[in-house]
């Protein structure tokens, strides 16, 4: 996984791919996700890392722990995760964006287009 030079703990970067997974299927509800362990080395940070973002994850109720068996997907995870990173992106990430497109100029058609062909090159989310 490439971690982004940015301001945001490892960990929450873990969380919001793990989210990311979910919102695309790849983790859907009631599925188990690896182990602390087995995402660690995926990943290639260490085990309390992970531990600390799923610790985070389950406490948005996205994940679920069944002692013993490992951690699951919760049944509204989809629901809580779009919510969430939908937050996230129109209060955080948004204003900047904007910011930096009317500085270059950028127009709402250009911008618009350009969303257009990204949606239609880019078919990895099914609705």
């Amino acid at each position: 996984m490439q971690f982004k030079k940015n301001n945001k703990a490892i960990y929450l970067q873990i969380a919001d791919s793990i989210c990311d997974r979910v919102l695309d299927g790849t983790f859907p509800p009631e599925s188990r996700i690896p182990s602390v362990r087995e995402y660690a080395a995926q990943v290639e940070v260490n085990a309390n890392t992970v531990m600390r973002a799923y610790d985070h994850l389950a406490s948005l109720g996205i994940i679920y722990n069944k002692r013993g068996i490992g951690y699951f997907i919760c049944p509204d995870a989809v629901k809580k995760a779009h919510s969430m990173r939908r937050e996230e992106l129109l209060g955080g990430d948004m204003p900047q964006l904007f910011h930096r497109l009317q500085l270059l100029g950028i127009t709402p058609g250009e911008l618009a287009a350009f969303y257009s062909d990204y949606c239609s090159t880019n078919t990895t989310l099914e609705k």
